[in-house]
């Protein structure tokens, strides 16, 4: 509506202009040597209009005139682009859709209309990458590599296709370029600090780690931490040589991390030998109330060299009375009172994990009963379930289960990656399966009554009376008859018979809860296929010792030990 209103008032103006210049009497005269030229006002109005008017117009198509070469070469260079910026385009789409060939020209297209694009650099590089040509990826990395606008982006993938080729050293070399040129690089921060781990280089990891706070890359919570775990790494490795730096260490890294377990483990020995015994207890304490661990149990009831079983074993129970109900508390009792001869107290530690005992459970409960009883077939029916029972936890980082804690993952590299818990693949899961454990269960609990011999003219069955433990078994079993020795079918018993199966692989079954119903059918299997027994005339009776540990436990785990009398 302004611009109408405005347009009217010029129109006006233009016209009230017109008027007087007409009104204007009298003449315009022109003269130059002997050539005069004589009009009116409004004549010499109109030819000057006329004559601005006309040059404006050729001003105006010389210099279209001059200016369309350097039109039709900005129009064809902006086509240029327009194509190369739909094949980049489509490109990228194409290596996110997993299409070689189609990324391929795509790239050759964004390589031909826009070749100082940086973009068409690294869709070259990637398209390279699906396809597997390293040697093409390295070239276009390389040309990035060269840009200042692309150079970090470039070093980056040369760091990605020395790891690739498993070249360590180039790759090693690649990121420490890039750190020095960038110090607030995450990915060269995070691959330089891998390295320097990785070849026991604490203080150079130190100096990365301290480049992380001063560039951003880290907060203060996270830089206190970290800190700790190298000074810890450093502190185990140096233990032997320098054991000053490894106390020093330590002892910083337990300030910063106090409920790092190595490092209250590896404090605490040094406390306990400059006889600040009560400082040691501390550290194992404020460790124990956030991580219960063994080593943190074994340090603690050692802080005293030289005390008796039974010392140890209240200090122990002291220990454990700050985060009871936690399954390395009983643990730690129970081996302690296990060492202490205090056997009817291991027991009742281990007492709420029997039902659904780990392995180390279970190897604790053999040792109880060969040493409290001298039970062996208690005993080794103990040591059958640690097989197949739950795993303890161990130190795991992104899959990885190593037997000792470790300041770096090796998968990942990533700082601080160990935690101490079960393993992914013992989780508990509602479809995972187990052996079945009834014969197991009633060799340690025992029959109630006496079961009937079988003869050549009866059945052969095999009778389990009720165990206290839940029963194993298959969720959609039918319950099984007697069978004869020739096929017969027979009838089915009041108790639970099952007959003595032909030759097959072993059965799986779940484990069913105290509240199932339905009679639990057994297999009668005496030992595993592939368990001789034991040799009662070599052996008298015992076990061998165990000396390393089963599978997924620690190193330092104390397996079965039996008691010698000689």
């Amino acid at each position: 509506m302004l611009r109408i209103i405005l347009f009217l008032v010029v129109i006006a103006l233009a016209a009230a202009g017109a008027a007087w210049v007409a009104e204007q009497p009298g003449e315009v005269v022109l003269s130059w040597n002997s050539w005069r030229a004589q009009m009116t006002l409004p004549v010499f109005v109109l030819a000057l209009g006329s004559t601005i008017v006309a040059i404006v117009l050729g001003w105006v198509i010389l210099t279209g005139l001059l200016g369309a070469p350097g039109r039709v070469r900005r129009s064809r260079r902006e086509r240029r682009n327009a194509r190369g910026r739909h094949a980049i385009t489509q490109g990228l789409l194409a290596v996110g859709h997993g299409d070689s060939a189609t990324a391929r020209g795509h790239a050759s297209a964004a390589r031909r209309h826009a070749p100082n694009d940086p973009l068409a650099l690294l869709l070259q590089a990637q398209s390279a990458q699906l396809e597997g040509d390293r040697d093409a990826a390295r070239r276009a990395f390389l040309a990035m590599a060269g840009r200042d606008d692309t150079k970090s982006l470039g070093m980056r993938g040369l760091f990605i296709e020395a790891q690739r080729a498993e070249d360590p050293y180039a790759a090693l070399a690649i990121a420490e370029e890039a750190l020095r040129m960038a110090p607030n690089s995450s990915w060269a921060s995070h691959a330089v600090l891998g390295f320097r781990c990785a070849r026991a280089d604490w203080s150079g990891a130190l100096d990365i780690l301290d480049n992380n706070l001063a560039s951003g890359l880290i907060d203060k919570k996270a830089y206190r931490r970290q800190r700790g775990v190298l000074l810890t790494a450093r502190a185990l490795d140096v233990a032997d040589s320098d054991e000053s730096l490894s106390r020093d260490s330590v002892l910083e890294a337990i300030k910063l991390a106090p409920t790092l377990v190595p490092a209250a483990v590896l404090a605490s020995k040094y406390m306990s030998e400059a006889r600040q015994v009560r400082r040691a207890m501390k550290i194992i304490e404020t460790a124990w109330l956030s991580h219960p661990h063994p080593d943190l149990a074994e340090a603690y009831a050692h802080v005293k060299p030289g005390d008796p079983a039974n010392v140890r074993l209240a200090r122990v129970e002291a220990l454990v009375a700050k985060n009871p109900g936690h399954l390395e508390s009983g643990l730690a009792v129970a081996r302690a009172a296990i060492e202490a001869g205090e056997f009817k107290r291991a027991r009742t530690a281990l007492e709420p994990f029997v039902d659904t005992p780990t392995q180390r459970v279970a190897m604790l409960m053999a040792e109880i009963e060969h040493g409290e009883r001298g039970d062996s077939s208690r005993a080794r029916a103990w040591t059958l379930r640690a097989v197949r029972a739950l795993h303890d936890p161990v130190w795991t980082a992104d899959g990885y289960v190593s037997d000792r804690w470790r300041p770096v993952s090796p998968v990942t590299g990533r700082l601080d990656a160990f935690q101490w818990q079960a393993p992914l693949a013992a989780l508990p899961s509602n479809k995972a399966i187990v052996l079945d454990d009834d014969f197991d269960d009633t060799m340690i609990t025992g029959p109630e009554e006496a079961r009937p011999a079988a003869t050549a003219e009866e059945p052969v069955t095999v009778t389990i009376e009720p165990v206290a433990e839940p029963a194993m078994v298959a969720p959609a079993e039918p319950a099984a008859a007697s069978v004869a020795p020739d096929g017969d079918a027979g009838t089915a018993t009041a108790a639970t018979a099952i007959p003595l199966p032909p030759p097959a692989p072993p059965i799986f079954h779940r484990r069913q809860s105290p509240a199932s119903s339905g009679p639990p059918p057994v297999i009668p299997i005496v030992r595993a296929p592939d368990d001789p027994g034991i040799d009662e005339e070599a052996t008298g009776n015992e076990f061998t010792e165990r000396n390393s540990p089963p599978p997924g436990q620690p190193s330092g785990w104390r397996g079965y030990r039996p008691r010698r009398d000689n």
